[in-house]
Order: structure tokens, then sequence, then C-alpha cells
């Protein structure tokens, strides 16, 4: 277990995010694994380089060049062994000073600790916030010029340069690596988002394609199965008027009306068990009216006038979505302060008008959507109305708002 993972567990990784990739993540990933491991090794070749080459030399202070370099892999150990240390800010300072103060103790026995600087560049950059990092990593380029300089007793340009550019070097990747780190996350971030999307989207979709086919099967039943069984009640009506009541074929008609009534109220209940949730519970203006209060953005207002009577259920789907989609419009891409729905009753027909204040548009060049995710574009629109036998129009010009209409036939209703 290294520490360097566990760093990242921290609130301020994000700011913190050095060269060693991995930490935070739900499992280390192949490269952060390598990277560490290559810390590791990098600090205790360098350990074992200047431990050997005090003991090849026969250094005066070779014992203590030994003795130092055991104390420092031992407390780089502990620091990547303890828990604690990746846990908290403060534990992982403690760490770090123990380690300068080791390595500064290292600096003062042997020249080659001034290659130690190397890995607690990285170490102090992944550690500490960026602001204290960087400071940190001048201070140690500056403790091993210092050092060097002690032990050669010439000031040579390569003195300066080594710490100087391998702490630019240090710095460079690692602010690097953050910004790679923040990409990935980023576009981790926005797959994670898209398949979300993507679901949501499947589940929508096929809600949608539930009710269309819901209201489908509903038209198909009004306007075929109800309207054959209300001619065949009708015909069968007819022809009992004309015949004698004594006569043998009255009774087999007046059964035959019967049963198709009876299959008639049945279909109508098929249709009414296929109506859209939104008109299940009330009537038409019901569900308008509740679409107008839960409208976001411009204020609207829903009127009825005339005498309410019930539509046939085709009619009042394709009304309610018709003004779903006017609705939608309106809120997306109209930029209205005020709308306004009317039903509107008459002997003959209904009428649905949507009003807004917005800034309009010209329908004969363009139509504020084709198509939008909550509704139906204005074509759309169009179709369903013609499909009910009724009339849609639209009026509108630049900066004058919209007015959408759609007007539909009342059937005669059988005596």
């Amino acid at each position: 277990m290294s520490v360097i993972p566990r760093a990242r567990d921290r609130a301020d990784a994000p700011a913190r995010s050095g060269a060693l990739p991995g930490a935070g993540f739900r499992s280390p990933t192949p490269v952060s694994r390598v990277l560490r491991l290559c810390l590791h090794a990098l600090l205790a070749g360098l350990l074992a380089l200047a431990a050997g080459r005090a003991v090849a030399d026969s250094a005066p202070r070779a014992g203590w060049v030994v003795g130092v370099c055991a104390l420092l892999a031992a407390v780089y150990a502990a620091g990547v062994l303890v828990p604690a240390v990746g846990r908290s800010t403060r534990a992982s300072a403690l760490w770090l000073a123990s380690l300068a103060a080791v390595w500064a103790a290292l600096l003062v026995v042997s020249p080659d600790g001034l290659w130690i600087a190397f890995p607690l560049y990285f170490l102090e950059l992944h550690l500490l916030r960026r602001p204290w990092g960087i400071a940190a990593v001048a201070v140690t380029a500056c403790a091993a010029i210092g050092g060097f300089l002690a032990h050669s007793g010439a000031v040579t340009p390569g003195a300066f340069l080594g710490p100087l550019l391998g702490g630019a070097v240090a710095v460079a990747t690692v602010l690097g690596y953050q910004a790679l780190y923040r990409e990935s996350e980023r576009r981790r971030e926005l797959i994670e988002e898209l398949i979300t999307t993507r679901a949501e989207l499947a589940v929508a979709e096929r809600g949608a394609g539930i009710l269309a086919e819901r209201e489908r099967l509903a038209r198909e039943i009004h306007d075929t199965l109800a309207q054959g069984l209300s001619s065949i009640q009708l015909l069968l009506r007819a022809a009992e008027r004309t015949l004698p009541p004594d006569a043998p074929a009255a009774e087999h008609i007046a059964r035959a009306r019967e049963a198709a009534q009876e299959n008639l109220a049945e279909a109508r209940r098929f249709v009414r068990a296929l109506t859209p949730p939104d008109l299940e519970h009330g009537s038409l203006a019901g569900a308008l009216e509740r679409l107008c209060s839960g409208a976001p953005g411009p204020r609207v207002r829903f009127s009825v006038s005339g005498t309410p009577r019930v539509l046939p259920t085709p009619y009042e789907v394709g009304l309610l979505r018709i003004a779903q989609s006017a609705l939608a419009n309106v809120v997306r891409h109209a930029g209205a302060g005020r709308a306004e729905i009317t039903l509107t009753f008459m002997d003959a027909s209904v009428t649905l008008d949507v009003v807004d204040d917005g800034r309009g548009f010209d329908p004969s060049s363009a139509s504020p959507a084709a198509s939008d995710g909550g509704g139906f574009g204005l074509p759309a629109m169009r179709a369903r109305a013609e499909t009910l036998g009724g009339l849609f129009t639209v009026e509108s010009a630049p900066g004058q708002g919209t007015a959408v209409a759609v007007t539909l036939p009342l059937p005669v209703e059988a005596p």
C-alpha cells in the first residue's frame, strides 16, 4: 500500500494531484502503479548509490552515510505504509518534514545526498497544495545547491543548474499531469453523464412509445369499431321503426340493437381505458389547467369559453398533445412573458388557442422548432389536427408574438 494513492482521498486532492496518478480512483491503474514503483525504485537506488560510493571510496564518514541512508529509507517506508500519512494533511506535512530533516543530515555527511532532491520534488508537489508544493521545491533546490557547494568548495554553473533544472522539470511534469488528470476527469464525467442521459432517453422513448400506441389504439377503436357499432345501432333502430310491433322480426331486431348498444358501450370503455395519464383523473379542461399551472418560464393563463361538453377521447388526446407542444415551443423558443390557452366550445366545433407575447417568427419561412424534446413541432401539430379532421392555423410575425389555433368539428351525437 502506497501513500501516493491515499493522499488524494483528501478534499483538496484536485489541487495537489501530482505526477503520480491513481490516487483517489476506484482502483489504481497500471500506469499509476508503475509510476509509484518507479518513485520507490528511484529513491532506493539513489540511497544505495550514496551508501555504496561512501563505502567503496572509504570515505571518512562512510559509517554515518550508510546509517543516515538507512534512516532515510526507514522514514520513507513508514510514510508509505502508515495509512494516516495519506489521509491527513498534517501527517503528510510531518512526514515530509521528517524526510527533509534526515535528508539535510545526509547532505552534511555526503555530497551524493544532492540526488535525493529529485524524488523529494515529486513528493512535495504531490502531497502539498500547489503554492506550498512549489515553495517546498524551491527550498529543496536551494538546500541541494548549498550542500553541493559546501562539499565541493567551488562555485560552478553546474552546481546551480542541476537542482534548479530538476525542480523546473518536476514542476512542469506535475502541472502537465494535473492538466491531463483534470481533462480525464471531465471526460469521465461527460461519459457517465452521456450514459445516464442515454438511459433516461431510452426510458422516455419507451414511455412515449407506449403512450403513442395507446393513443393509436384508442383512435382506431373510436374511428372504426365504435363508429361501426354506432352506425349498426342507428340502422337497426330505423329498421325497428319501419316494422309493426307484432312482426316476427321485430324482436330479433330489438335484441340485435341492444347487443350493438352494449358492444358500443364496451368499445367506449376500452377507449377510456387507453386514455393518457393526464386525462385519466379529470376532463380535458382540468388537464389543460394543470398544464398551465405547472409550466415553467412565462405566466400562463387558462380559460374556457362556451358550454363544456364531453369530447371523444381522440379529440381530448389530440388537443392536449397540441397544447403541450405549443406551450413547450413558447417556453423554449418564444422568450415570452405571458401566454394564454383558451378552450372554446361551440355548437358544431371545439377550438384550442395558444397565444403568447414572445418574439414571434415568420411562419412562411421558418418555424420556431421542427421538433423539440418535450413535444412536437408545427408540422406534427398540423398533422395531428388534420388526422382528426380539424383545421390548424398559425399567426405570427417577428416581434409580435404567436397565435396557434386548432379547430375540430364535433361529431354528431347519436339519438
